[in-house]
């Protein structure tokens, strides 16, 4: 077996992830969505662009990452050589080398153990991480004696040291496109430190991350080698004994995963309660322990199981949420005030605003308007759209003279980011505050009414989960904001006008499903 950084990883994101990578069914996964495609060209140019920015002079192995064996006795053999920069490298080490080093670091961090020291203290110590690294070897001794640790470092920098290659030893950089170092992106940073004491024989003095930036970050590796080391034991004991994970759904961190749609179906099967808006992984812990495993049992959940996880708000409102579901209808929350009505506006002429966005480029390419005249009884579309990035103040100019040109209609948008874009790009071409304030005063936010006062029978509270259960479709089977990005950024490349097309034909949906949710919204109240 092989315990790769991806999967470790992977695992730090998503336990049930890296089993299924390892021992699922292929033919279950999806095909890899081209969002993701994107960000790893994205982040290839990123590292490009640090090597280049910084002038680092490096050589590579001869043989791609995809030839792991070869590429790590290359990159074994530069170091030995004593190559001042390695990019493209692996490092590969087994079970028993990895048990070595990982108590190479005494009193003075970073120098060797005697190996009699070393072994006496993998059998005799009390320390828990031995106990567990040595239970793992005697339950699953078959499979772990073949265990093979694969790190992928962007980098290995040369620095003075003593080694097993000479005077000199390695260290880790990695080139991440995150703005910040993420918890994540530390824990494979100490992996890879050691990995490379393992086949150096010495640690490296630091384990380096840089980031969006081009910042530096030095990680702690004796804050966090611990806490790898314990991740490790887990992962190897999840994967070895077969411990499959419970089915999770988290809406964000699940959507660009190639197992959702096998997950999903799971949940879907098992009426999981992690399919229920309000329910995390820290309250759905807390409510299994309790018993509550059904949106049943969930409606009927009281306050006398209230403490620091679960407070009595939550409480009542994943209560009224289950009702909500069981009942397959929208209700009211307790509190809401019946005497305060939820403003929303009606008038002749009516204006559905929805943006397009690379964020990449921090560019806001499309800025779709869709005029309702009550009156006329008609519906026409506005796609104010960039087909280059400097096109983009153009179509701000022009979504100001059109807003202008009907200063009485309200501006109906789904979530906070209309309002955040039009603030930026006011500030970006000068626009004066005075006519940006008073255009946010025609703003009508309609997923804060409904998060605010009323419980829906859905899965998440997106503007494509609400308008489906109002009975909208969109007419791209499978579009969202990210592939229009993929579609933007192909437009950009190839001039593929079919992308436009179907971005535009996206946005005018969303202007549509934000309409159609504003009239059920009406409907709704007058019935109520």
């Amino acid at each position: 077996m092989i315990l790769t950084d991806e999967l470790l990883l992977n695992y730090k994101r998503c336990r049930r992830r890296t089993y299924l990578d390892v021992h699922g069914n292929l033919q279950q996964r999806d095909a890899e969505k081209e969002f993701l495609g994107k960000l790893r060209r994205e982040s290839q140019a990123h590292i490009k662009d640090v090597l280049l920015g910084q002038s680092i002079v490096y050589q590579r192995p001869s043989v791609s990452r995809r030839n792991w064996s070869l590429n790590a006795q290359q990159t074994k053999t530069m170091m030995q050589q004593g190559v001042d920069c390695i990019y493209g490298g692996m490092l590969a080490l087994n079970f028993a080398d990895w048990q070595l080093s990982s108590k190479l670091v005494n009193a003075e961090r970073g120098t060797l153990i005697n190996p009699e020291t070393l072994v006496s203290r993998l059998f005799n110590s009390d320390l828990e991480a031995n106990k567990e690294l040595q239970l793992i070897s005697n339950s699953t001794n078959a499979i772990v004696k073949d265990l093979t640790f694969l790190a992928s470092p962007t980098l290995l920098i040369k620095t003075a040291g003593n080694s097993n290659f000479g005077d000199w030893a390695y260290l880790p950089v990695n080139i991440k496109l995150g703005r910040r170092p993420k918890p994540e992106y530390k824990l494979i940073a100490a992996f890879h430190a050691q990995i490379l004491a393992g086949i150096q024989g010495v640690f490296p003095p630091q384990s380096q991350l840089i980031l969006r930036q081009h910042d530096s970050y030095c990680v702690n590796l004796e804050y966090w080698l611990p806490k790898m080391q314990a991740t490790i034991t887990d992962c190897i004991t999840m994967l070895t004994e077969l411990d499959e994970p419970e089915v999770f759904i988290s809406r964000q961190r699940c959507s660009l995963c190639h197992w959702y749609n096998h997950c999903y179906n799971t949940a879907k099967s098992q009426k999981h309660l992690s399919l229920i808006p309000g329910v995390t992984p820290k309250r759905y812990e807390y409510l299994t322990e309790q018993g509550i495993e059904t949106v049943e049992s969930l409606a009927e959940i009281n306050s006398s199981l209230v403490n620091e996880t679960i407070t009595e708000e939550i409480i009542n409102q994943l209560q009224e949420q289950a009702h909500s579901i069981i009942k397959n209808q929208a209700i009211w929350k307790s509190t809401h005030n019946s005497e305060d009505k939820l403003e929303i506006p009606t008038k002749a002429i009516e204006l559905y605003f929805d943006i397009e966005a690379e964020p990449e480029l921090n560019l806001d390419y499309l800025l779709g308007v869709l005029l309702v005249d009550r009156q006329a009884n008609t519906e026409v579309f506005y796609p104010l759209l960039a087909e280059k990035p400097e096109d983009e103040g153009v179509i701000w100019q022009q979504f100001l003279n059109l807003v202008a040109s009907h200063q009485d209609a309200p501006i109906f948008h789904f979530s906070e980011y209309e309002v955040d874009a039009i603030n930026r790009l006011a500030k970006l071409y000068g626009t004066p505050k005075t006519e940006i304030q008073a255009l946010l005063t025609r703003f009508v936010d309609l997923h804060q009414l409904v998060t605010k006062s009323i419980f829906l029978p859905v899965e998440s509270y997106s503007l494509k989960s609400l308008a489906n259960w109002i009975g909208f479709e969109w007419r791209e089977q499978g579009a969202s904001g990210d592939q229009c990005v993929c579609w933007y950024d192909r437009w950009l490349k190839t001039s593929d006008r079919d992308s436009l097309t179907s971005i535009l034909r996206y946005n005018e949906d969303d202007c549509r499903a934000t309409f159609h949710l504003k009239d059920w919204l009406v409907n709704f109240l007058l019935q109520s």
